[in-house]
């Protein structure tokens, strides 16, 4: 797959799905914006992309380099198929997609560093990353 720069463009947001799971695509976003020539702009693989491949088994230096030699999502599609717990699918999707601002261990520095939650009245923390990225690239 060709690099991505994250300076000019936001990844691809956090409900889009591939395989069936949440957070790939964008995470595959984030992965290609670490290769050579990429940009990870103001963005971090951290986080919930770190924890959503935990659960699925999967370490972010394998799905690296699966993306590394990948033409396609389809491509990074059949390699987790093959190497993650695709069980994990379902439980991974109902725990991202019900986490909210309130599950924050550090709301002050949550606040501070999405502004836009507070400001908009946002709960559910896919919306918040959503808008964030909206407002970045306006």
């Amino acid at each position: 797959m060709e690099p991505l720069d994250l300076s000019k463009r936001p990844p691809r947001s956090p409900r889009e799905r591939l395989d069936g799971v949440v957070l790939v695509p964008r995470t595959i976003d984030k992965l290609r914006a670490t290769l050579p020539g990429g940009n990870l702009g103001s963005y971090k693989v951290h986080g919930f992309s770190t924890r959503m491949l935990e659960m699925i088994g999967v370490s972010e230096a394998d799905l690296l380099e699966a993306v590394r030699s990948a033409s396609s999502d389809a491509d990074v599609a059949a390699w987790l198929r093959a190497n993650a717990d695709t069980k994990a699918y379902p439980r991974v999707n109902e725990h991202f997609e019900s986490l909210t601002t309130e599950s924050v261990s550090d709301p002050e520095n949550y606040h501070r560093l999405y502004p836009v939650a507070r400001r908009l009245g946002l709960t559910n923390r896919f919306d918040v990353l959503e808008a964030d990225d909206r407002e970045a690239f306006a």
